[in-house]
Parts: structure tokens; C-alpha cells; sequence
């Protein structure tokens, strides 16, 4: 007797597949890319926590504002080494001829510029220090941050940077960023409540005001 399964599930499946046809997973700019991708939320993870517990890079710096700048300039400098190994990947992996339409660039060029407003409106809204880690440097915000797009979204820089990364990857068109966007999943808080940065924004703000 044939035994069902789920028709969603045996869709995302069959979906995936198609997608993963198209990834070279040896291509060196392929590989470069999933490493900074998976390498990036880490590093900018384990030295906040361990700031958030020593405050050794305060100390260091003499202040937590000096010590949270350049911390962010690392974090910087480590998402423009991304962006550089995505974008060479996507030139170097297979392309499906189906999403070269100019509908699908449409779409490509919509999911951009919805990430672009999603980030850029994320940061205005925290602020410099608040955008990079300022909560696990004991940097927090006077007020709840509740204005746009934390209004309408949780973690919308991380939803904008993924639709940036999505978009290109259809622009380009290469399922294979289609599938690194996928691998760009947020990390969550510290279990007293500290936050960090592009992946779940405001949250850790608000909590932290209310300990």
C-alpha cells in the first residue's frame, strides 16, 4: 500500500532540489561565500557575549562608545568581505535560464529596494552604538524603539539583508544565492537579555530598558 505524505512538504522538497541543481558547491567563490556567511554573525556573537561578561574591550579602550566603534568597524569591514565573496559567487555559479526574464529582474530589483529601506530605516531608528552590539556594552537607548519598521516587522535588518541578498541572487540570476540567503538565519538573544546587531535589531534594546 503507497503511504501519502505531506503535499507541502514533497513540494518545498522537489523546490530545493531544482534549486540545489544549480550550485557548484566545489566553485572556490562558492565556498568563500558560505564561509564569511556563516563566519560573519559568529565572530560579531561570541566577542559581544564576552564583552557582555568581561568588559575587557571597555576596559581596553577606556570607554564601552571606543570599544563598541571598534567593534563595529571589524563587523563592517567583515560584511563588505561578504558582500564581495557573494557577489563573486554569484558570477561564478550556474545560472537558470527560467529566472533570466524581465519579470523576474523586476522582482529581483523590488526585493533590493525593499531590503535597502528595511536596513537603512532599521539603523536610523537605533542609532550607530544601537545597530552594532551598543546593548552588550551596557550603550542603551533612552526610550522604546518602536518607529518604523519595528512598527510592522521583528528583525527587519535581518529581513531587509536577507531580501538584499535574495534579490541579487535573482538579478543575477543564480538559485545558489537563493540558498545563501536561506543560511543567513538570526541568532538569539543572550539569555539576559543582551542582543546584537543586523540580526534582531530593537528587541534587545527594549528588553534591556525594562530590566
Amino acid at each position: 500500500m503507497k503511504r501519502s505524505g505531506n503535499p507541502g512538504a514533497e513540494a518545498d522538497f522537489c523546490v530545493m532540489t531544482r534549486l540545489l541543481g544549480y550550485v557548484d558547491p566545489l566553485d572556490p567563490s562558492f565556498v568563500a561565500a558560505v564561509i564569511t556567511i556563516t563566519f560573519n554573525p559568529l565572530y560579531w556573537n561570541v566577542v559581544a557575549r564576552w564583552e557582555h561578561k568581561t568588559r575587557k574591550l571597555s576596559r581596553a579602550f577606556g570607554s564601552p562608545y571606543l570599544a563598541c566603534y571598534s567593534l563595529s568597524v571589524t563587523i563592517l569591514l567583515l560584511n563588505f568581505l561578504r558582500s564581495h565573496c557573494f557577489t563573486q559567487a554569484m558570477l561564478s555559479q550556474p545560472r537558470m535560464e527560467s529566472l533570466d526574464t524581465p519579470a523576474a529582474y523586476s522582482l529581483g530589483l523590488a526585493l533590493l529596494g525593499l531590503g535597502v529601506v528595511l536596513v537603512l530605516s532599521s539603523f536610523f531608528a537605533l542609532g550607530f552604538a544601537g545597530t552594532f552590539l551598543g546593548d552588550y556594552f551596557g550603550i542603551l537607548k533612552e526610550a522604546r524603539v518602536t518607529v518604523f519598521p519595528f512598527n510592522i516587522l521583528d528583525n527587519p535588518m535581518y529581513w531587509g539583508s536577507t531580501a538584499n541578498y535574495l534579490g541579487w541572487a535573482i538579478i543575477s540570476p543564480a538559485p545558489a544565492g537563493a540558498v545563501g540567503s536561506e543560511a543567513r538565519q538570526p541568532h538569539g538573544p543572550a539569555p539576559d537579555g543582551a542582543g546584537g546587531p543586523h540580526l534582531h535589531s530593537g528587541s534587545p534594546i527594549r528588553r534591556a530598558l525594562h530590566r
